[in-house]
């Protein structure tokens, strides 16, 4: 069933024309991703859709039966409000008995003798049962407990941040629609809510638009992608990954189509220089065309410019932390916490909110002082630092003035130079735009700024605090193009799982009281070794009887003995393969089919070698405490 369908819409916003002549359909069974670089309208969209906002032309066509939940990307909440009013906020009387409800059972609970509240529960119970509303009831509770929301009658001034999303996310779940509209719901998540709100959605019963940049959340949840560019709608059925596939063959038909129009080109360049005579005004049409020609080829023939900027050396010394504690209060956020950051470490922060992530990284550029413990950061280290605020913008400035105060020219790798202009360009500020004042920007255009302003300091060593919040995904892609080839350490709080399994190789885990573990590989490797843990903590409470007589013996069994002998030998050939593998990768560099066929199959063999590296530590270690024993 069509639940609504735009037609030939239009937005302008002042001079800035947001979007012209869109078309979009919406079926009952949609889950939609769109998708986008930061200011394009995406949002507007959004709003027109919800039905908040009306387009300047064209028109919105409804079904008769569509019901609309909008959850924007910042909600509005009443601070004097409950949790369980915020849920289940509304006048219908539908809500209206459901938020008594549950009010009530709340307050009974505290209060197990009050007989008006008994009598209270029993006139609500007979509403619910009038309303239909047990099964909404239900859900709602399942939802609230996924998301670790129990206190309903908490004031939602009492809340952080995180928690305030969370409820403003259970809200939108919870209340019945058969059209839900959500405009960035993974921002300030962590990994763990993300993924429950992945399960939650794929089982939601009704369509579904959304616009987010984490990446595997669309791979998990849509069916459909939207993608709004340059003003135009283009349609991808299926997840992100097909989206990626079509959107390449789209890519290439156009380059052949701009290939003949190029020709073309060639040759009304020719009539056009003709002089005057050849053009008289009955051949105005096709000067139209030629000029029309002109333009679309100049927006589609930008040079790209890889992100390959030279760094300042970096000594051996980077950043070396001992025993560094921090606490605020009675809380520690870092209990005794030591590393020694190497030159070309890609390092992810993981972790629930306010639980100290970024306290880590204002410690290392000291805008935290420690506790107890040493910070010794090396004499060449220049630290780039980008915080999740928009740190020295100033609005009353133009695009490429404020990037000029940076750098006019930046050096490359290659001893070349790159223009500020170029660098703006990258960072998909085209030409028009880079004369904007700042305080036109969209808050994504914003973020995309500040970026690059950190980017273009003469740095060799990258601290990024959630730098997927705000940012769209073709910004994400040029950031990782840029670690790629950034010479130096990279250090990155983040929520997002694509963008940490991209650039990661070691994880750092917060879980609480100052405590952090690291563990070696990307997050995708990390979330494998800790279901591998939960197996074998979950076998030892099993086995618990049987290895205490097996600690009593300490000694191997008949397979660890064998598994001992030859593990050595093993992980040589292992690391044979991988070698190997490598090799072919840089034969094949420019065959991208088997180019994947073999990274992944070296991604295989890297997860089998870390598992068999951390089995022969384990025997090792218990061969010692054998012979130890012996002695």
């Amino acid at each position: 069933m069509v639940l609504l369908s735009t037609q030939n819409i239009s937005k302008v916003y002042g001079e800035k024309v947001i979007f012209k002549n869109l078309n979009l359909t919406i079926n009952s069974e949609d889950k939609i991703g769109l998708i986008g670089i930061n200011g394009t309208g995406k949002t507007s969209l959004l709003k027109q859709i919800a039905l908040l906002d009306t387009p300047d032309k064209g028109e919105i066509i409804t079904s008769n039966q569509l019901d609309v939940e909008y959850l924007p990307q910042t909600p509005d909440f009443d601070d004097e409000n409950t949790v369980i009013g915020q849920i289940f906020k509304g006048n219908s009387p539908f809500m209206k008995v459901l938020r008594d409800y549950e009010l009530t059972v709340e307050m009974l609970a505290l209060n197990p003798n009050d007989e008006t509240l008994q009598a209270d529960l029993i006139t609500l119970s007979d509403k619910m049962d009038a309303n239909d509303a047990w099964q909404v009831e239900s859900e709602a509770k399942s939802i609230l407990t996924k998301l670790g929301i129990t206190n309903f009658l908490q004031q939602v001034k009492e809340l952080s941040g995180g928690a305030k999303k969370k409820i403003a996310l259970a809200g939108a779940l919870i209340r019945p629609c058969n059209l839900l509209i959500l405009d960035e719901p993974t921002n300030h998540l962590d990994n763990d809510t993300i993924m429950i709100l992945e399960e939650l959605l794929k089982a939601k019963k009704c369509a579904i638009i959304m616009v987010t940049h984490d990446r595997y959340f669309l791979d998990r949840v849509t069916n459909k992608i939207v993608e709004l560019d340059g003003g135009n709608l283009y349609t991808y059925e299926g997840n992100y990954s097909t989206f990626i596939e079509l959107k390449a063959q789209r890519e290439a038909s156009q380059a052949k189509m701009d290939d003949k129009n190029h020709a073309l080109y060639k040759q009304e360049l020719e009539w056009m220089r003709r002089g005057v005579e050849a053009r008289r005004t009955k051949q105005k049409a096709r000067k139209d065309r030629f000029y029309e020609l002109e333009n679309n080829l100049a927006s589609r023939n930008k040079d790209e410019l890889s992100i390959d900027l030279a760094t300042s050396r970096l000594g051996k010394k980077v950043i070396e932390m001992t025993q560094v504690s921090k606490k605020f209060g009675d809380k520690y956020v870092l209990r005794e916490f030591s590393y020694v950051f190497n030159r070309n470490e890609r390092i992810g922060i993981i972790g629930s909110n306010g639980i100290g992530k970024s306290s880590l990284l204002n410690l290392i550029t000291s805008n935290l002082k420690a506790d107890a413990g040493a910070i010794e950061i090396g004499d060449t280290v220049k630290i780039g630092y980008y915080t999740q605020e928009n740190i020295g913008l100033d609005n009353t400035k133009r695009v490429i003035d404020f990037i000029k105060d940076k750098a006019s020219f930046i050096e490359r790798k290659d001893g070349s130079y790159a223009s500020a202009s170029k660098m703006l360009e990258t960072f998909l500020f085209n030409s028009s735009m880079q004369y904007t004042p700042i305080s036109k920007l969209s808050g994504g255009e914003k973020r995309r700024l500040y970026l690059l302003s950190v980017l273009m300091e003469d740095i060799n060593v990258l601290l990024l605090d959630e730098p997927t919040n705000d940012l769209d995904i073709q910004t994400l892609q040029i950031l990782e193009n840029f670690i790629d080839n950034f010479d130096g350490p990279v250090i990155a709080v983040s929520h997002d799982r694509y963008f940490l399994d991209r650039i990661a190789d070691r994880i750092f885990i917060f879980e609480g009281d100052g405590n952090v573990k690291n563990s070696v590989g990307n997050y995708s490797d990390y979330v494998a070794y800790r279901k591998t843990i939960t197996i074998e903590q979950q076998a030892v409470v099993k086995e618990a009887p049987k290895r205490v007589r097996e600690n009593k013996k300490l000694k191997f069994t008949f397979q660890e003995q064998r598994e001992f002998e030859t593990i050595e030998d093993d992980i040589a050939q292992l690391e044979n393969q991988i070698a190997q593998v490598e090799a072919l990768m840089i034969t094949h560099s420019t065959d991208y089919e088997k180019l994947q066929q073999l990274e992944l199959e070296k991604n295989t063999l890297d997860k089998k070698l870390t598992f068999m590296m951390d089995r022969w530590e384990y025997l090792t270690e218990l061969n010692e405490k054998i012979l130890n024993r012996i002695k």
